[in-house]
């Protein structure tokens, strides 16, 4: 059985009060508990909302970390720090970390495997901007993102993986991939995992939809077979809507 999960993704917004304040709403708010919630806030703040969420079903995690162990690196967080807190998820890939800082499939693979190394589960972002759909490349762009990330993992350390798709055309423009769309997409990841490993091993890995998913599609969108949830952006940054997406799933 996958996991169902609803992860928000809070990208660099909140002050202090405001996170602590959004955390304890999601906390307390009533939700299926067969879904796994998780936060990732700026990483300044996720100390003091590992203590918060310590005894919670709510998970933590960081929205990036670095390629290296450790060293000279400076606003960089190795894995092994991430570890030391409590911290079981992290961002991998991410379409603004792709762009904004040029990152490309090498350094990604590079960066899985520190998270597998010290145990931490990666959920490892992929998915094409418009003008490659429009091209009708996307297939192709996607299967590279994830043979060059994930592909030189054995199968104990793929199933610890979680994939993310985000179409880069849908996030934060309120344009949403259709369901049909979006599970076409996660099928063809799914079939690439089986190809290269296994069904059963296809068959284990959450997948997760990102792109403008809120409460009032994430219905939709969560009752296709392959689609096991939400990486979730603006919607994630308001305790109800974020709560409501996690109660979608059918």
């Amino acid at each position: 059985m996958r996991i169902k999960i609803v992860a928000g993704n809070w990208k660099m917004n909140k002050s202090h009060s405001e996170a602590i304040e959004l955390v304890q709403k999601i906390m307390a708010s009533d939700y299926d508990n067969s879904v796994q919630l998780i936060v990732f806030p700026p990483s300044i703040y996720a100390s003091e909302i590992a203590k918060i969420t310590s005894s919670s079903a709510t998970a933590l995690g960081i929205q990036n970390c670095s390629e290296y162990d450790s060293g000279a690196y400076t606003g960089q967080l190795s894995a092994s720090m991430i570890r030391s807190m409590n911290v079981k998820y992290v961002l991998v890939g991410h379409s603004e970390i792709r762009e904004y800082f040029n990152e490309q499939n090498k350094t990604l693979a590079s960066k899985i495997n520190q998270l597998i190394t010290n145990d931490l589960t990666p959920i490892y972002c992929c998915g094409e901007v418009l003008q490659e759909r429009e091209k009708g490349n996307h297939f192709n762009l996607v299967k590279s993102q994830i043979e060059e990330g994930l592909f030189h993992l054995d199968e104990n350390q793929i199933a610890k993986c979680v994939i993310a798709y985000e179409p880069v055309w849908a996030i934060g423009t309120g344009v949403t991939a259709s369901s049909s769309q979006a599970q076409e997409m996660h099928h063809f990841i799914r079939s690439l995992l089986a190809e290269k490993y296994s069904e059963n091993v296809a068959g284990s890995i959450s997948i997760l939809y990102g792109g403008s998913c809120n409460p009032e599609n994430s219905q939709e969108l969560f009752a296709n077979p392959d689609i096991d949830g939400g990486l979730i952006g603006g919607a994630s940054l308001n305790a109800v809507d974020f709560i409501a997406i996690a109660n979608s799933f059918s």
